[in-house]
């Protein structure tokens, strides 16, 4: 691997497996003491992180990648994640690698384009 790309390499490695309905592989590549910024809030440590990843995980119906680069540090994302409530609202995410291990992560989406829909006359 050349050591310009280990971070991408372990991001994109995570992202496939998360994508791919695989969330014990994804979590292969996550340190125990992750710490991921979201718009929800901080999520501090691997088995917070899981819960959050699996509980989105099971919405994704699809995913359009739009970029992706990074350096032996740093990667960042950029996608489309679909699901039955968009297919439209893009996101993106920063990782932050040690040892092959992604430690911390920043994810930017617009939470209310993920919601499920309102109901009639709401």
């Amino acid at each position: 691997m050349n050591g310009n790309q280990d971070a991408l390499a372990t991001a994109l490695a995570y992202h496939r497996a998360w994508t791919g309905q695989d969330l014990d592989l994804a979590m292969t590549y996550v340190a125990d003491h992750i710490v991921c910024q979201a718009p929800g809030g901080d999520i501090s440590g691997a088995p917070s992180y899981r819960q959050f990843l699996g509980g989105f995980m099971t919405r994704l119906t699809g995913l359009n990648m739009i970029a992706s680069f990074g350096d032996a540090r740093n990667a960042v994302l950029m996608y489309y994640p679909q699901t039955a409530a968009v297919s439209d609202a893009p996101a993106a995410e920063w990782f932050m690698v040690e040892d092959g291990k992604i430690v911390r992560t920043i994810l930017v989406f617009d939470r209310l384009s993920f919601a499920p829909p309102a109901p009639p006359g709401s």
